[in-house]
């Protein structure tokens, strides 16, 4: 790459390991030769639109390192799809800042801006490295094995389920869990990190990978309630009927048009007041919301994840400084082996920009279940889980 600036930007929702991402970055770009200086820019591509850049060659290493253990986005994200005329705004700045490599970190959106910035740099003839970097806990980008954030989210989302567990042990009753996830129920599915004994929950998981019946859903619950006493259940946000309708409309939606769901509780409070309806008024239901805590609980972030999120940022720099390699989005492969290893790779931006990746079937366990082989995929990437113990409950006189 010619002499000249890096910018970084962040994107979209943050995760626990975003900043490791972001902090591997400055570190590839501070020791890269052809970077004169490295860049960021606060709230993403809005931020470069406004002129709001800041200067990270000068932070200290003591302050990235706090950074980088940090949850949520340090740059401070957005949510902003771009237009192509906003998009040649973005490459006039480059220009003007002498802006030689951009790195967005983001999920595929991100991959899109970048795709789209690629296109217009050749159009122009001007000399940019343009990479995107992965971050997503929905885990839903393509060609990648994983994606950094996802493991620590599902770490969080399976011991809250163990929690949760527990308390639906110590009270019996009904208890539905809504986790995110709109299209891909990468992150449902680790709530099952939480089964340690025979009878533990969540005993039913609904992800968007499958039609969901309320008939059925009502069905299942009275059959696991009336065996244990009790029922857990795990659905994803993004649930939705055969004429893929999802089960609560809301008039609310995001910048990029999606009908938002996160952040309410409509969806757990309208299957709760169903089972009450039609199982029994009688019955304890309660339902949660899990929300934005799995994206940003601070200090439980996975060792795995953490690692391999700081590792792309540092690939990412070194692609765009020491080869040919002109754009690309970072990858995560899996090596074969019984012991758990990866090693980073780059596939080409329309690869990933727009498209999603959903659970694989082998993953899926008829309609309400997650298979045994999902355990071998999540396992390494969450770490170590926290273990539970049960009393013997000896008997009097025994």
């Amino acid at each position: 790459m010619p002499p000249g600036k890096a910018l970084i930007g962040q994107s979209g929702g943050p995760t626990s390991v975003i900043n490791q991402s972001l902090v591997g970055l400055i570190e590839g770009c501070r020791a890269a030769d052809p970077i004169r200086g490295v860049l960021g820019a606060v709230h993403g591509i809005a931020g470069i639109l406004e002129d709001r850049l800041i200067d990270l060659g000068r932070e200290s290493t003591e302050t990235l390192e706090g950074v980088a253990v940090t949850p949520c986005a340090a740059l401070r994200s957005v949510r902003k799809k771009p237009t192509r005329e906003e998009c040649e705004r973005v490459l006039a700045a480059f220009q003007r800042h002498e802006v030689r490599a951009f790195f967005y970190i983001g999920g595929n959106d991100s991959a899109e801006t970048a795709h789209i910035l690629n296109e217009l740099a050749l159009e122009q003839a001007y000399d940019v490295r343009l990479f995107h970097v992965p971050k997503t806990i929905d885990n839903d980008l393509c060609v990648t094995d994983h994606c950094p954030g996802y493991g620590s989210a599902a770490r969080f989302v399976g011991s809250a389920f163990m929690g949760d567990n527990q308390d639906n042990r110590s009270l019996p009753g009904i208890k539905i869990d809504i986790v995110m996830g709109r299209h891909a129920g990468w992150l449902t599915a680790a709530s099952v990190l939480a089964r340690q004994h025979d009878d533990d929950g969540p005993h039913l998981v609904y992800v968007p990978e499958r039609i969901f019946d309320l008939d059925a859903f009502l069905g299942d619950v009275d059959r696991v309630y009336t065996r244990h006493g009790r029922c857990l259940v795990a659905a994803s946000e993004g649930i939705h009927l055969a004429d893929g309708k999802p089960l609560i409309e809301s008039t609310e939606t995001d910048s990029h048009g999606n009908v938002q769901l996160s952040g309410s509780g409509a969806l757990g409070d309208f299957l709760a007041a169903e089972i009450k309806a039609r199982l029994g008024s009688n019955l304890r239901v309660r339902a949660d919301t899990f929300g934005y805590l799995q994206r940003s609980f601070a200090g439980y972030a996975s060792p795995v994840d953490a690692r391999e999120a700081r590792e792309v940022g540092r690939a990412a720099a070194r692609m765009a400084t020491a080869g040919e390699l002109a754009h690309g989005s970072v990858i995560i492969e899996r090596e074969e082996g019984e012991e758990y290893r990866s090693r980073v790779g780059v596939t080409a931006l329309e690869n990933v920009a727009q498209h999603t990746r959903t659970l694989d079937e082998e993953y899926l366990l008829g309609d309400n279940d997650i298979a045994p082989a999902f355990l071998d995929y999540v396992a390494p990437l969450a770490g170590e889980m926290p273990r539970t113990a049960r009393l013997s409950d000896f008997p009097l006189g025994g």
